[in-house]
Order: structure tokens, then sequence, then C-alpha cells
């Protein structure tokens, strides 16, 4: 019988790497094989051009999630897979080097979002050790998110103290949590003033502009008893006679960026929290976009064809489309600032973060969703925002500590908000390592040089479609847009060999090139997750966390990711 293949490559490029997204195979079940090459002229990021060959080998196999999901990679593997599906592509990449980053005349600042309201129980020691850890992730301070307990303020103090204490030239500033402090009256604007005016001349306070620097969660619709939400932070916060003009006020107001305009009298800038992960992405919008209109998304994630998923979703994972839509709004205030204000320049601040996972009833928060942190989100969001670098002057990473939504990077302490079922064993610290190295490159306009090798993988602890045995609370919406797959980076010195694998039956194998590497592999019911990368026929670095075992009846629903690392001594 003849044999048709119609190849469908998506090559769409990072900074330093490009994506391949495997073929899917034909539709008679016979063995197909291709090789096509084809030039391909980079983008500004890597103003060198490259032959790509992919070699595409696919074998009749059983259409089930534990061997139909094919491994992707931004580099080129080295031997064929043992699972019954195999893809196999030689891609020449340069590595990251200072002249593929944009150079910018502005300094650059990362921050990370501290949850005040989940350190009840923190000591002066904690808060210490916090900015210890965060400053040698290449974290230059805290934006710390402040609501209506109590005790925040007396743990607001010990942040304030710590970074004093610490030696460090770690900074802090509010963001206001406005869905959780009133702001109705103007009683409330002066307790938000208070908290402002307490430490606005502290040595540790963010100053931006001569000022000191206050960002907010929400608060669009606040008016502080006056006619407008316009009107209210105007007359009752960023221009009251207590704050004697000197905060510059940088909210995230959750509103269309057209109307960025009506707030010309309040806002210095803009923090865009949504702009870390792909939100417009749901499963509707993902089945919209399927080539085969007849297919689901089950269906894709059940067979082995997910190119044209893949293909679909890629153009989501660290967009700055959003970026754009809030710079252009950001543009309309020029007029009104220049007019109130000596300092003139506007500011944006975008936001990255690894994950997005909250799992909680109608019996108390009442959300139950995800978005997607698949196909390395984390490494393409911060490879788009330093390929834009010009553009962006502050990124804050969400979060440090919010492990109701599961995207904190910092360690598990303190009090946590009911999250323990979806966090008890879930150390996202590893991903500090790949934090410092994207936020040096953000700051500096050059990729660090790579003095250990190091391998990072992450995975969630179940299969997409997995059925929980006692949960309550029900799959989170949008569950559907994720993948079984282990997800790496590899982070080399020089040019080496590294071997991911789930089970003795499913390995694969890739050369890598000095600097960074974003691989994956599909995991199956059953399996576990090993990386190990060789040099010259040795060792250098091995990754088998033994805690990790992929379920495929799980008690509960648990979309949160398992993270680990390790490094060369």
């Amino acid at each position: 019988m003849q044999s048709f293949l119609i190849l469908t490559i998506v090559y769409a490029l990072t900074l330093a790497n490009a994506y391949v997204i495997p073929s899917r195979r034909n539709g008679t079940g016979e063995t197909v094989s291709s090789v096509i090459a084809l030039s391909v002229t980079r983008p500004s990021t890597s103003p060198s051009a490259s032959v790509v060959t992919v070699t595409v080998t696919a074998t009749p196999t059983s259409m089930t999630s534990s061997t139909s999901l094919p491994s992707s990679s931004d580099v080129p593997p080295s031997s064929s897979s043992a699972s019954s599906v195999s893809t196999t592509s030689s891609l020449s990449t340069p590595a990251p080097s200072a002249s593929t980053i944009p150079s910018s005349s502005s300094q650059k600042f990362v921050v990370a979002h501290h949850m005040v309201g989940n350190t009840f129980p923190y000591t002066l020691q904690d808060w210490i050790d916090d900015i210890t850890l965060a400053n040698a992730s290449g974290i230059d301070g805290f934006a710390l998110n402040v609501g209506s307990d109590d005790f925040q303020k007396a743990q607001v103090s010990n942040a304030y103290e710590a970074a004093s204490q610490s030696g460090l030239d770690f900074k802090l500033f509010f963001s206001l949590d406005m869905t959780a402090l009133a702001c109705t009256s103007a009683d409330d604007a002066q307790a938000l003033r208070s908290w402002v005016q307490t430490y606005m001349s502290h040595p540790n306070q963010y100053i931006y502009g001569n000022k000191a620097f206050v960002s907010t969660f929400s608060g669009e619709s606040c008016t502080f008893g006056q006619s407008s939400a316009t009107e209210g932070w105007k007359t009752q916060f960023v221009q009251h006679a207590n704050l004697s003009n000197n905060v510059f006020f940088v909210p995230s107001f959750f509103v269309d960026p057209t109307t960025f305009s009506t707030f010309k009298d309040v806002m210095h800038g803009d923090f865009n929290w949504n702009s870390a992960w792909p939100v417009e992405l749901t499963t509707d919008v993902a089945n919209s976009l399927l080539p085969d209109t007849s297919a689901s998304l089950k269906t894709l994630l059940s067979a082995s064809t997910l190119s044209g998923l893949e293909s679909a979703l890629t153009k989501f994972i660290g967009s700055t489309e959003t970026d754009q839509q809030h710079l252009q709004g950001l543009s309309t205030l020029g007029d009104g600032l220049t007019s109130r204000d000596e300092n003139s320049e506007l500011v944006y601040m975008a936001s990255v973060s690894p994950w997005f996972f909250t799992h909680y009833g109608p019996d108390s928060f009442n959300k139950n969703f995800v978005y997607l942190g698949d196909q390395h989100l984390y490494s393409r969001r911060w490879e788009a925002l330093i390929d834009s670098r010009d553009k962006f002057d502050i990124v804050e990473i969400n979060t440090w500590n919010d492990y109701g939504e599961s995207h904190y990077i910092g360690p598990i302490k303190g009090a946590q908000p009911n999250s323990e079922a979806w966090t008890d064993g879930m150390n996202h610290t590893a991903w500090l390592g790949l934090t410092k190295y994207y936020a040096t490159a953000f700051k500096t306009g050059a990729f660090p040089d790579v003095e250990k090798d190091q391998i990072y993988m992450w995975a969630r602890p179940h299969s997409v479609f997995a059925e929980a045995q006692a949960d309550s609370v029900g799959q989170p919406t949008n569950f559907e847009l994720f993948e079984d797959a282990v997800w790496a980076v590899v982070l080399a010195t020089a040019p080496a060999t590294v071997t991911l694998s789930t089970s003795d039956s499913n390995s694969q194998s890739f050369d890598v090139p000095a600097g960074l590497s974003k691989l994956s592999i599909s995991i199956s019911p059953g399996d576990t997750m090993k990386g190990v990368i060789e040099r010259d026929g040795d060792t250098i670095v091995a990754l088998n966390p033994e805690s990790f075992s992929f379920q495929g009846s799980p008690q509960t629903y648990n979309f949160n990711a398992f993270v680990a690392s390790a490094s060369a001594e």
C-alpha cells in the first residue's frame, strides 16, 4: 500500500533555542520515515541561519496515552527513544550570548510577590532567611502583599527590619491587596496612607523617581467615598497632602488597557499581573484551534497526534501580546503624567510565573482551575521578557509564597491557606536556580556563564485524565490543556549528552550544546523521573528523586508541579 505523510513542523523560536514540534503518525499504521532539510532565518535574537534536518520514524503501536506522547525538545536527540514512538531531529543552535539580547539604558529590577498573609508564625529570622535566599537567587526585592489581618502590620515591620539587618541592598514595597482591604470611605484611604507613610523613608524602601514605589493587586473599583475610582485614588491617596505627592504608584488594575487614560491623574505605571500566564487559553479556545475540528483535546491526549495540539497552543506560551497591549494603553497616560510630575517616565512592570493551580471548593474560596504551565512556561516567558528587555522596566515573579495558587518559588513555610492537600511534598525551590540565570540576563543584558552543569525536572503527580478516588471538588477547569510529560531544563558548561527516562522502557538521549536547553519526555502511570548529564563517557550529574511517582489513580486531584534539580559538585 502506498503511504503518504503530512508533516507539520512548528518552529517556534525562543531567545536561545528553537522549539521543534514532532510530527504525527500517518493514519495507516505503517512505518513512515521522512527526512526534511530546510533553511531557517532566525530573528534578531539569533542572527545566524541554521539548517534543520528532521528524521521521523513512526511504528505501529496501541493508541494509549502511556506510549503515544512523543518527547519534544529544543535540542537534538542523539539516539532513538526506547518507547514505541521515536522522534529525532538535528538542529544547530548557537549558545546564548550578550549579542542576542537588546541593550537598554534603563536600570532593571526583579522582585518577587510575597504574601504577608501567609506569614503569621514568621519570626524575624524567617524574614532574614527569605531575603537572603531571594537575594542569592537574583531577586532584588519583595512586593509585600498586605491585607486586612491585624498581624500583618507586625510582620511588615519584621520584613523591613530583616532587610536592614541582612546588610543586603534588598528593597521592599507595598502591594496593597484591594480584594482584602476596604476602600469605600476616606477613612479606608487613611489606613492605606498610614501603611506607606510608616516606611517611605526606610533605607530598604524601594524608591523610583525619588518617590516611594507602591503597587496593588486590584483596586480599579475603589472610590474611597469619592465620585469615581479615579477621584478616589487621586484625592485620597496619590495626591493627598499626607503623602506630599511622594508616591510612585504602579497598580495592577484589572481593566481594559485601552481605558488607562481614565486613570491619567493616578497611575505612574502599570503592573500586568496576568501577563505571567496564558490566561486567555481555555479548553474551549484550545478546541477551537485544533486543526481537526472533529477531534477533542482528550482524543489528542489519548493518541499519538499531539503535533496538532502543541502547534495550536505553543503561540500562547511566553507570549508578550498582552504586554504590548498594556504598553500601548500606558502610552495614553503620557500627557497627564508630564503635566503633574517632574519625572514623566512611565513604568511598566511585567510578571512571570512557573505555574498556576488552585483547588478550593464552594465551602471555601470556591476557585478550582489551572492556567497552562506546560511547554516550559517559566523559561519561555523569561526568554520573551529578556528578548524585549528594552521595553520592560521591572519584572515581578508571581510568587514567592502563594501556596493556594501553586505558583510559589520560595520554601514552603509559614501558614498555608488550607492548601496542604496540593502542596505537601511539592517543594518548588529548585526553580530558584533557573530564576537566578534568567534574572541575571534580564538585568545585565547578557546570559551568565554556566559554571556548573545543572538539570531541572518537573511534572504533575498524576495523569491528566486520572479519576480521583476521594475528591469532592472535582477536576479543575481547563485541566485538559495539560500533557502527561516530564519537563526538563539543562544548563551545561560544555556540550554533553543528556538522557531523560521515566522507566526501563521509556528513555531519550539528547546531544545538548553549552548553555541552556529545554527538553521533555512522556510519562505514564507508575513511572518515575530520571535525568543524567554525561560528557566524554563520564556521568557529570544524575537526578533521580525517589519521592516522585506518577499516579494513575490518585486520592485527590493535584495539578501542582513536583520540581527537582541537581548540579555538579
